[in-house]
């Protein structure tokens, strides 16, 4: 995928006013389980969290962020409640943190140690 990429949460909070088949039987109604998500999107993750309900991330185009709001709009309402967090890999964040930090703690015992006349 292009640079132009972006990473989609969609937080699929179940109806819990109805039960698990007339759940399934409006998601194959409305083509959940073949529309979802539209072409050009990847999934990355898709996870289900009992009590709350499905967490998917998406890899997209920025291009096609109204493209999978619509198809939210049309396959998942009546079955799920939807919140949308845009987001982004922190993995290799972290690491570079990690290894800022490492580098600030070394640094920090290093002069501490020369200023204590303690060798190192």
């Amino acid at each position: 995928m292009s640079s132009e990429t972006l990473l989609l949460t969609v937080v699929l909070r179940h109806d819990q006013s109805q039960n698990l088949e007339e759940l399934q039987g409006r998601l194959d109604d409305a083509g959940w389980w073949h529309g979802f998500p539209p072409e050009g999107c990847e999934v990355v993750s898709w996870v289900v969290a009992m009590g709350l309900g499905q967490v998917v991330t998406l890899r997209l185009p920025a291009s096609r962020l109204a493209q999978v709001n619509v198809e939210l709009e049309r396959r998942a309402w009546g079955v799920f409640e939807t919140d949308f967090y845009p987001t982004y890999d922190f993995v290799p964040v972290r690491e570079r943190l990690t290894r800022e930090s490492d580098a600030r703690l070394s640094d920090a015992s290093l002069s501490e140690a020369s200023r204590s006349g303690v060798p190192s």
